[in-house]
């Protein structure tokens, strides 16, 4: 099985290969097998990329949003189009099941394309001040040359949800995929070139950990977006804050799921499974901590274990399997490592806890797992995971549950599950987080605003808002008559 793109970069419209830069092995989730080898970008890789982009965005900025809008559109045609050979492409990558990208992360990216092609006109609009005989007005502009640094739990939604409203808003950008999936981002600058965009406005380079502060600290670079880590996101926005760059921060997450005892069970299920298994837990919004009322305590278990065992896990290019491999190795084995530090701190494992049975060969699978009786101070409780482990807390009251939900350094997102609106809208009030469901979870329309809080980052992904970020206000004061001057 293999997936070798024609080369390592893609800049200014063509695939560009230089072999001096330290090589890429991208692995199969599945099988551990090596599918592509690519080269991760050398300094004059860099200066090449940001080179074309800082060319080209200029006279991209002066084409009217109508017009950089329907190339945005015709892109998402097309990668509906090629929805199939995509999402084939993202489960290589990635090793998610080819039933959810099929559904999930090519469409979306797709959505992204369509949304922000279709609000441009307006979202760029600025203000007329009236001041008496003078006025004023405000004009939304853009940034320049704009650097996004992508996660691998969804790599084809990432470089849309910032390519998409990049260039919608007259920027170009320089995106980096993670390591580990460095495959889908190509193809997404491939079909932006079919639909028209002109050469050196969408630039792929692959990296590690030595490229990202090259771009960052690139005097010609406007704003970084980032999405991954609390740490990763820490060193970044230090390192862009010393030249003052606009940053986007999209980070991790420890974030509450609150099922109360009126609650529909099977839905709060359904919500607590979405927000743990789905991805293979790799999702920076997903509700880890499930606070459970007492009251349902059991009859919550009790279902979530039946359900979590009847989980498909298997080849993810099968259409029946519903749980996929960890993105890697190293991943695997941080997420086991902490099954047994919940075991060891004496959480009660519910199901799970170890490596499927079943399943052969080299992938990196992990079993669905669930831990019960877990206590706030408990390392599974505080620290994120990033993989298919569930956490159930009990607790009595509302308040209580609201302290203690907010007890934490992240804010990212959190959800409630009640039959009482009242309640759901007045505790997701109290809640600190920047992205909050009632009675769903997980669910990121490219309408609605994403984002965090607190440790969780700053910024917001999708909706009007994105494209606020990725511009800035200009204010033009008009005299209409003599200037009076004391002097």
């Amino acid at each position: 099985m293999k997936a070798q793109p024609i080369a390592s970069h893609f800049i200014d419209g063509e695939y560009i290969e230089d072999t001096d830069g330290t090589v890429i092995e991208s692995l199969y989730p599945a099988t551990g097998e090596v599918i592509a080898r690519l080269h991760a970008a050398t300094p004059a890789i860099i200066e090449k990329a940001i080179a074309a982009a800082k060319r080209a965005q200029p006279e991209w900025a002066a084409i009217s949003p109508t017009a950089r809008g329907r190339i945005l559109k015709r892109a998402a045609e097309i990668m509906r189009e090629r929805n199939r050979e995509l999402s084939e492409l993202e489960t290589l990558d990635t090793g998610k099941p080819i039933q959810e990208t099929i559904i999930a992360d090519p469409t979306s990216g797709a959505d992204s394309f369509e949304f922000f092609g279709g609000v441009i006109a307006a979202g760029m609009n600025g203000s007329y001040i009236p001041l008496g005989g003078d006025f004023a007005y405000t004009k939304r502009v853009p940034l320049g040359v704009c650097v996004g640094i992508g996660a691998w739990n969804y790599p084809q939604q990432i470089a849309c949800w910032k390519g998409a409203p990049a260039l919608a808003a007259g920027n170009a950008m320089v995106f980096k995929p993670s390591e580990n999936t460095p495959l889908g981002a190509l193809k997404i600058a491939e079909i932006l070139i079919e639909a028209g965009l002109p050469k050196g406005l969408f630039n792929v380079i692959q990296g590690d950990r030595n490229t990202g502060p090259l771009l960052v600290n690139h005097p010609d670079v406007a704003k970084v977006s980032l999405t991954g880590s609390v740490p990763t996101g820490r060193k970044v926005a230090a390192a862009a804050a010393g030249s003052l760059k606009h940053v986007t921060m999209e980070l991790g997450g420890k974030s509450p799921l609150i099922v109360f005892d009126d609650a529909d069970l099977d839905s709060a299920i359904g919500g607590a499974m979405l927000g743990n298994f789905y991805s293979t837990g790799q999702v920076c919004s997903n509700g880890t901590r499930v606070f459970v009322s007492r009251k349902v305590k059991d009859q919550f278990l009790s279902r979530l274990k039946e359900r979590t065992e009847k989980i498909t896990i298997g080849d993810p290019m099968d259409e029946a399997t519903q749980l996929g491999p960890m993105v890697s190795f190293d991943q695997r084995q941080k997420v086991l490592s902490y099954i047994d530090k919940g075991k060891a701190e004496g959480a009660t494992l519910i199901t799970g806890g170890g490596i499927p049975n079943h399943v052969t060969g080299e992938g990196y699978y992990v079993q669905p797992t669930v831990f019960a009786d877990v206590t706030d101070d408990m390392v599974i409780a505080r620290e994120e995971i990033f993989g298919p482990v569930m956490c159930v807390l009990d607790f009595d009251d509302e308040a209580e549950v609201i302290a203690r939900a907010n007890a934490t350094e992240f804010g990212l997102s959190a959800g409630v599950f009640t039959a009482d609106l009242s309640r759901g809208h007045r505790v997701v009030d109290q809640l600190q987080a920047g992205t909050l469901w009632i009675n769903t979870y997980n669910l990121c329309p490219v309408e609605i605003p994403f984002g965090g809080s607190k440790q969780s980052g700053f910024g917001r992904e999708n909706s009007l808002a994105a494209l606020e970020h990725y511009s800035e206000l200009k204010t033009v004061y008009v005299g209409m008559g003599k200037v009076d001057a004391p002097y």
